[in-house]
């Protein structure tokens, strides 16, 4: 018979959809979580689906070519509203993104610009699946690299070690570890308190062979009382502090909500689409510029809300690939292969861009369209994994690599 700590390891996704009313197999293990003496370290991550243009996001404005690549999405740095905000006199932040600047000034936002997988695919699938494996090219793999990391950290730790604000499981927390997939916590916790729920469940719960799976749902029903402490509807920011009222500010609220309760959060998940701008995608207008400044706003409203756990917590972002370097016939851009992402953390190497851009005449890009790949994603996952989390087993963490991780931290 499987002992208890196999069954809930074997689990998977150990829980009944929250869209529906379920909740969590292994959830009685809260408790223990919420009276831990230490303050976990917490990664949060953020997939930008539809692949986001980094040549507009962070535009390298001084060169010659971009005017004739891009006519009509062409940015120049200035001191207006509407211009790139010069970074370091190479590269400018489109002024959507103005919320994370101040962040950037005070060193704690990196930019890494040329991010990308080494294996070529222009699919939105193969690409995402790719990044989220950490095995770009091999099909194969099942498990996703946020959830391997998860096997690397401490076993004995929370139910709500790793969490996914999303609908439904992202591949990256695919795997053999316990992942908390919750697509609003406000729904979490389970109406016990109405007379025909208890009974129903403990009924189903009682129907099986296994004494583990009884036993965790007879505790998973107490300690979804527990929950109810740190549902959504009786969060507080921090004062001066109100999230947008888009979806990813929503979810990000969620995220500090179970951060704050020091439940034992330690890979924090969740995503945003509307990147795939192969029309009108425009300057400071359009659904790049709109993109852009609910990602900047949730992500600063986030940092700002979590100002007392700083030192434990990294936010970073990710996505599947750029954009084309030469507009298309639609006024927009399609797909490319090289991007960038942003990493915020207190002891990140922030206030710079690092990674590359060559110079944009055609025969420097890729197949004479792209912003070449300079740096492998695993190069900075696996940087961030390492000086974060502590997790330095590369092996399992990205098998069959053999790259070095993007020194970014101090």
């Amino acid at each position: 018979m499987l002992n208890r700590k196999a069954f809930l390891k074997s689990m998977g996704i150990s829980l009944y959809s929250i869209a529906t009313g379920g909740i969590p197999l292994f959830l009685n293990r809260t408790a223990m979580a919420a009276n831990q003496d230490r303050t976990p370290k917490t990664l949060v991550v953020i997939f930008q689906r539809g692949a986001m243009d980094g040549l507009m996001a962070v535009s390298p404005f001084r060169d010659k070519h971009l005017p004739k690549a891009r006519p009509s999405l062409i940015m120049s740095a200035g001191k207006t509203r509407s211009s790139l905000i010069n970074l370091d006199e190479t590269f400018g932040l489109h002024p959507a993104f103005r919320s994370l600047y101040p962040l950037f000034q005070r060193g704690e936002l990196a930019i890494v610009h040329g991010t990308g997988s080494p294996y070529s695919t222009r699919s939105h699938f193969e690409a995402q699946n790719y990044m989220e494996s950490g095995t770009p090219g091999i099909k194969s793999t099942n498990s996703g690299w946020l959830n391997r990391a998860t096997s690397l950290l401490d076993q004995e730790s929370s139910p709500l070690q790793s969490v996914s604000i999303t609908k439904s499981q992202p591949f990256s927390m695919r795997g053999q570890q316990p992942t908390l997939v919750i697509p609003d916590l406000r729904r979490f916790a389970l109406p016990i308190g109405q007379p025909l729920i208890k009974p129903i469940y403990q009924a189903l719960y009682a129907q099986t062979k296994f004494e583990q799976l009884r036993e965790a749902g007879d505790k998973s029903i107490s300690a979804t009382k527990m929950i109810s402490s740190i549902q959504k509807a009786s969060y507080r920011p921090r004062k001066g502090v109100t999230y947008p009222k888009s979806k990813l500010g929503q979810n990000l609220s969620q995220i500090a909500q179970l951060i704050k309760a020091n439940v034992g959060l330690e890979i924090a998940f969740t995503e945003v689409g509307g990147w795939d701008t192969h029309r009108r995608q425009g300057t400071t207008e359009g659904p790049f510029a709109r993109q852009a400044k609910v990602l900047s706003d949730a992500i600063a409203t986030l940092w700002n809300d979590l100002a007392d756990h700083h030192q434990d917590v990294v936010i970073m972002t990710m996505t599947e690939f750029g954009r084309t370097v030469h507009e298309n016939g639609s006024g927009g851009t399609d797909h490319g292969r090289g991007s960038c992402l942003f990493v915020l953390g207190s002891r990140v190497d922030g206030g710079k861009v690092h990674g590359s851009v060559p110079e944009l005449s055609v025969d420097l890009l890729e197949d004479q369209r792209d912003v070449p790949v300079s740096t492998d994603f695993r190069s900075v996952f696996a940087e961030v994994a390492r000086q974060h989390l502590s997790v330095t087993d590369n092996e399992i963490l990205f098998p069959g690599w053999e790259g070095q991780p993007l020194p970014l931290f101090t």
